[in-house]
């Protein structure tokens, strides 16, 4: 990949990340992430698809609820809006391909900043399309998905699609047309939905039932723009159970399964799950994974962890190699993505002020999920894992179990079988076997 900068070089002293092996005692430089390593008959890129999340790497200035920015960035200072949107994708493009990362991905709002006129913002939006499509050109870095800000707009606050004021959600309708529009341009492979006030703070003032249709409604005329336009790509939902709205419509992998399936939309849309989301709803991100993979829908991830200690949506880098090679086995086992890949929607820590610290981030992330690839496959290929799963089931692969299964045997026939066969005997789950084979193979 070309390295790609603007008039100025804001990661000045950096070069391009490149793969060093295991033995690497370089910060700079990958020790797992090998691109072309073929795993399980692809590469390690086609595998893994990274993505940089545009809004956390080049807009989060380290603010949070207690204490105003520490990043002061230096591609954010032009007073005109466009020229300084100009500045930012200059920094963004290179630090993308000095990490030799294939993708981004971003918010209408975080390319440039937008205003309460729609016809502005579409001419600025217009403008940076124009520029990041020769940005792409000039470094190969595509585009994976594109999505809307519905959500930080203060005509938001009571929700996009699920307002109960028709006004506002045509602002939405508009800033979504948009923002597709854009995503066609740039020849996104995919579009997201998050509803981050999608939902309800109290159901004294809330007609759920009627909210939720008006969100059907709203994805399915935003879907039948994007075909009209020759969209070809995949629609993503992203699950949130909370945080800002008490609680959200697009709760977690299995409600918004059932919410696609009521509302005619699963021929569209599959999932964009996000660790950090999952632990808010209460699951591990392992079983967000094989809901949806259990369902066909596994179409992307947004890739990060949360603080146990902390009851918010921190958006850390991800580091735990066991976590992330349970991840890896699910998406294994699933085929991959359907269309999406790994977007770090991660920033750096609100001290971690330093420019190389975006580096040491992404350099984590990448060399995580790539050794986690590495173990998973090894598990997969050499151990007795799927045995040992499929083993604990074979009592359906034939006989009465099978006919079971097969929809043969009626509530009676159960009732027989259990009289004649008495007392089931005690079979071992082994778990304590399989998280110490995980770690064997680590």
């Amino acid at each position: 990949m070309k390295v790609v900068t603007g008039n100025k070089e804001y990661f000045k002293g950096i070069s391009q990340v490149k793969y060093e092996g295991v033995e690497s005692h370089n910060p700079l430089a990958f020790r797992w992430y090998d691109e072309n390593r073929i795993i399980a008959g692809k590469t390690m890129k086609e595998h893994l698809r990274f993505a940089c999340a545009y809004w956390h790497s080049f807009c989060g200035n380290g603010a949070d609820p207690f204490g105003a920015p520490t990043h002061q960035f230096p591609w954010d200072v032009n007073s005109d809006a466009v020229a300084r949107a100009k500045d930012k994708m200059d920094a963004a493009f290179e630090f993308i391909t000095k990490m030799n990362l294939p993708y981004y991905c971003f918010h209408d709002v975080d390319v440039v900043d937008f205003t309460n006129d729609v016809n502005e913002n579409e001419r600025r939006l217009q403008a940076m399309v124009e520029y990041a499509k020769q940005k792409q050109a000039e470094s190969g870095v595509k585009l994976l998905w594109g999505t809307s800000n519905l959500f930080s707009n203060s005509r938001y606050m009571n929700g996009a699609a699920t307002n109960p004021d028709f006004h506002v959600l045509t602002h939405a309708g508009a800033q979504v047309k948009a923002a597709i529009d854009a995503t066609i341009a740039l020849g996104g492979e995919n579009y997201v939905f998050w509803g981050g006030r999608e939902g309800y703070m109290s159901l004294l003032n809330t007609d759920m039932g009627r909210e939720q249709d008006h969100l059907a409604r709203f994805l399915h005329t935003a879907k039948d723009y994007a075909r009209k336009q020759g969209f070809k790509g995949t629609f993503f939902i992203e699950p949130k159970p909370c945080e800002p709205t008490k609680h959200q419509y697009d709760y977690d992998a299995a409600t918004v399964l059932s919410f696609l399936r009521k509302y005619d939309l699963l021929n569209d849309f599959k999932l964009n799950l996000e660790v950090n989301h999952a632990t808010l709803a209460g699951h591990t991100f392992q079983h967000e994974l094989q809901v949806a993979a259990d369902a066909g829908l596994l179409g992307s991830i947004d890739a990060n962890r949360g603080d146990m200690q902390n009851g918010w949506d921190t958006d850390q880098f991800p580091n735990d190699i066991t976590e992330v090679t349970e991840y890896m086995l699910i998406i294994l086992q699933a085929g991959g993505f359907a269309g999406g890949g790994i977007n770090f929607d991660a920033k750096i820590r609100r001290n971690s002020t330093d420019p190389a610290d975006l580096f040491y981030a992404h350099i984590g992330g990448m060399d995580i999920f790539a050794r986690a690839l590495v173990t998973a496959d090894n598990i997969l290929q050499n151990s007795d894992y799927k045995k040992v799963r499929q083993e604990r089931y074979s009592s359906f692969d034939s006989g009465k179990g099978k006919d079971f299964e097969a929809g043969k045997l009626s509530l009676e026939d159960l009732r027989q079988f259990a009289i004649d066969n008495g007392e089931p005997a005690v079979i071992s789950g082994k778990q304590e076997y399989l998280e110490n084979l995980i770690n064997r193979y680590i």
